[in-house]
This record gives structure tokens, C-alpha cells and sequence, in this order.
């Protein structure tokens, strides 16, 4: 999926999820936010989300109406962020922060091994939390999972030996042949070399999966075997 088509936007914080609304129809962008909560529902559940609306303009029955809908899914809304002083003021009523801190990474690391290439990889022996972003010019390996808000770019593979719901990039310079693979594939996004993947179908009974550009050029998973 472009992310130009993608209505909504989700980062993860410290304590919760940041959902970014984009332009249009709100009646439109809240069916779209509420069908990717839907598709994957083993993410979402018992998630505490903090929505930036932009301009929009949100009255208190609108608000209410959204605030039952997620919770009737599972998620709790506690933060409205907007540039509108109305909608401010229907989120500040309603007994919603209107401000957060904005999230700081818990730490960055950048390897500088370039000179080795794609031959090379590293090994992470760890859960990669939310604000983590790990860049790596070759293969990264993980044991453990990379949570919401959580960031793996590399230039080769990315194996996780866990579940991957954070966002992972492999083949980051540009290789369309890297492929990531994880024992349960539940991402907020996918990226190999340039082709984007915002949301895969979720499985009702998680297994290893394995995503790599197909022939037509589309980033698709398929169930991760030995072989």
C-alpha cells in the first residue's frame, strides 16, 4: 500500500499509541481507522491511543460517538491533539489531555561498519521497545520482539526470532531481494527497498511468516518454512 493512501498514521509512545489523522471527510478517515483496528485486533487490544485530528473541526457527540466505537473494540482513547479551539475544548469537556510530551527516542544506534556490506550482520539479543530504532548496513538478527514504536532499518534481511509490531525496514538502500521474516509478522509497518506494505492480513492463529517482493513488485508475506 502507498503511504500516500494511508488515512491514518501510528506511532508508538511510552505509554500508548499516537494515531495521526490525515485530510478529508471525517466520517470517511474514522471508518478507516476503525477497519484497521478491526483487521487487527490483537494490537490494538487494551492499547491507550492519543489522536492528532489536525484541523478538524469535532463537535461533543462526534467525539463521544469515536471514544464508544474504540471502546467497544477494546481500545481506550485518553488524548485528543488538535489545531482546532473547538475541538480542544470538546476533547478538554470530555476529560481528555489535549497535550502530551512529545516521545524522545529511548536510544539510536547507528553501526559503522558500511565498509563490510551486506555480509555482515547483527545480532540482538534483546525485546526492542517503544522509541528503540536499530540501523544496520547489513543483516539484522533479532531474539525477541520488536514492539509498537519500535524501528529496525537494514540494508540486508531482518530475521526476528519473535513477533514484529513496530516497523521494520529491510533492504534499506535500495535491495528489492531482502526479505523479513518473524514468528508472528503483526507489524505497524513493513518497507523492503522502496515498496511499502502498511497493513498484511492478519492471522487468526499467528506462525512464521516471511515478506519479500513478489514478481509483480508487491511486498507480500507468505507462511516462513524450512527449506
Amino acid at each position: 500500500m502507498d503511504e500516500q493512501t494511508v488515512p491514518v498514521q501510528i506511532k508508538g509512545l511510552r505509554d500508548g499509541l499516537l494515531i495521526t489523522i490525515g485530510n478529508g471527510e471525517w466520517a470517511a478517515l474514522e471508518a478507516a481507522l476503525l477497519e484497521q483496528i478491526h483487521a487487527r485486533q490483537s494490537f490494538f487490544r487494551g492499547a491507550r491511543i492519543a489522536l492528532d485530528v489536525g484541523s478538524h473541526i469535532l463537535r461533543v457527540n462526534e467525539l463521544v460517538a469515536l471514544r464508544d466505537r474504540l471502546s467497544d473494540r477494546g481500545v481506550s482513547l485518553w488524548a485528543v491533539l488538535s489545531e482546532s479551539p473547538t475541538t480542544e475544548k470538546t476533547a478538554q469537556l470530555l476529560g481528555l489531555a489535549t497535550r502530551i510530551s512529545k516521545p524522545r527516542p529511548e536510544e539510536t544506534r547507528k553501526f559503522a561498519v558500511d565498509d563490510l556490506g551486506n555480509a555482515t550482520a547483527l545480532f540482538v539479543n534483546k525485546t526492542l521497545r517503544s522509541g528503540t530504532r536499530i540501523e544496520f548496513p547489513g543483516h539484522v538478527v533479532v531474539v525477541g520482539d520488536i514492539n509498537p514504536g519500535a524501528e529496525v532499518v537494514a540494508g540486508g534481511n531482518v530475521i526476528v526470532w519473535g513477533r514484529v509490531r513496530g516497523m521494520v525496514h529491510a533492504g534499506a538502500k535500495g535491495d528489492s531481494s531482502a526479505y523479513i521474516c518473524a514468528l508472528d509478522l503483526s507489524p505497524a509497518q513493513l518497507r523492503i527497498a522502496e515498496e511499502v506494505s502498511a497493513i498484511l492480513t492478519p492471522l487468526k492463529s499467528p506462525r512464521p511468516e516471511i515478506a519479500s517482493i513478489n514478481q509483480d513488485g508487491k511486498l507480500q508475506s507468505s507462511p516462513w518454512e524450512p527449506g
